[in-house]
């Protein structure tokens, strides 16, 4: 029984809940309507350190094609020690400078000076296309709409790593589109995303996942989190490193998140069946990984020979996957276990929220400047 309900929970959580999901979106499909409106429009930017991007992200900001009368833009220096702000202050932006605090904070003070109908959030790394920010307002023609966020783009990879990363997160975009045509996505991508003005409140300090506890905030007002698809963001490649850390960080995001919404785990909660075989479920993956490890070897014979040889099998594929280049059809058996087994070991590394301070949870992402998305 106990190998049953392990190897069940696994199975569900990566391939029975897509499936489901697939089939609720084809059936029970919400629209969204979209109209052409003009709003005014506060960018909040905050940022540490990012002399290596801040100027090429101002000038994508200030052609985005949107009225520009309508838009301020707040550069929110957190701490930075680079020349940030001496680029940030060549341009027709509010430039505000606050000691190193973190994201979250960062955010809480833009917040105190915003005065757009509409927040759009966006951080230095990510180039924007052109029609971003009005594909987003457009959503807000509709009044069931809090949260309106856009697609990120991951540039072609040149290593093994970085294409493996492209592919996992085109599996998490397909998740989102469909969660979108349920209802709503249970958080927004954090380089690019709206919100209504009066729906966003202060978050605590330490916050790992503004660009989910912002958008609950609207969910919990009765308001939907949609996904638009033609509001594009484009971002370099990045590797196993940067990736799983950032999955440590999302992954203890989301108990921080319980803890300032429990009702998600409430049945009666819109959304509950998503987030639990989605969030909640991958919060509980390494734990069902290991019962279904350990109980395979109390089976009883034949089964109990065959789980194991087919466990090993799977445990062999996942490590083999590092060194299979990404043209032999043999990735294809060895990208999804990898791919488990990464997010069963950043789900066991992000219960050390309870212990450290979540500030040391942010990494860097290291890569080069780039001025066009092409």
């Amino acid at each position: 029984m106990i190998f049953l309900l392990c190897a069940g929970a696994v199975i569900y959580v990566m391939a029975g809940y897509p499936c489901l999901l697939a089939l609720l979106a084809r059936f029970r499909t919400k629209s969204v309507a979209r109209a052409r409106i003009d709003r005014t429009i506060s960018v909040l930017l905050p940022v540490h350190n990012g002399e290596a991007w801040i100027e090429a992200k101002l000038e994508n900001l200030l052609t985005l094609d949107y009225p520009r009368e309508l838009v301020e833009i707040l550069v929110i220096s957190d701490g930075s020690t680079d020349g940030t702000d001496e680029i940030a202050a060549r341009f027709p932006v509010r430039l505000i400078r606050i000691p190193k605090s973190g994201k979250a904070a960062a955010l809480n003070r833009g917040l105190e000076h915003a005065t757009g109908e509409i927040l759009f959030f966006t951080d230095v790394r990510q180039r924007l296309d052109a029609q971003a920010l009005r594909k987003l307002v457009d959503c807000f023609a509709d009044p069931a709409v809090g949260v309106a966020t856009g697609e990120l783009i991951i540039l072609a990879g040149q290593t093994r790593e970085e294409v493996d990363v492209g592919r996992y997160w085109k599996y998490e975009k397909w998740l989102r589109r469909r969660l979108s045509r349920v209802d709503s996505v249970l958080g927004a991508t954090g380089c690019i995303y709206a919100m209504r003005r009066s729906l966003a409140r202060p978050m605590p300090a330490g916050t790992l996942l503004d660009d989910v506890h912002l958008p609950m905030q609207a969910f919990f007002a009765g308001y939907r989190i949609v996904m638009e698809e033609e509001a594009l963001a484009f971002d370099l490649p990045t590797g196993f490193h940067t990736e799983f850390w950032r999955k440590v960080r999302t992954q203890a995001g989301v108990l921080q998140l319980l803890m300032e919404f429990p009702a998600l785990l409430w049945p009666g909660t819109r959304m509950w069946l998503h987030f639990m075989s989605y969030k909640f479920g991958r919060l509980l993956l390494p734990y069902f990984v290991i019962g279904a490890t350990v109980s395979a070897f109390y089976l009883p014979e034949p089964w109990g020979r065959a789980v194991v040889v087919a466990e090993t099998l799977f445990y062999f594929l996942a490590l083999l996957n590092a060194w299979v280049p990404r043209e032999w059809r043999l990735k294809q058996a060895t990208s999804p276990p990898s791919l488990l087994l990464v997010l069963a070991a950043a789900a066991v590394c992000a219960i050390s929220i309870f212990f450290i301070a979540p500030d040391r949870l942010w990494t860097q992402t290291v890569g080069r400047p780039q001025r066009s998305p092409t």
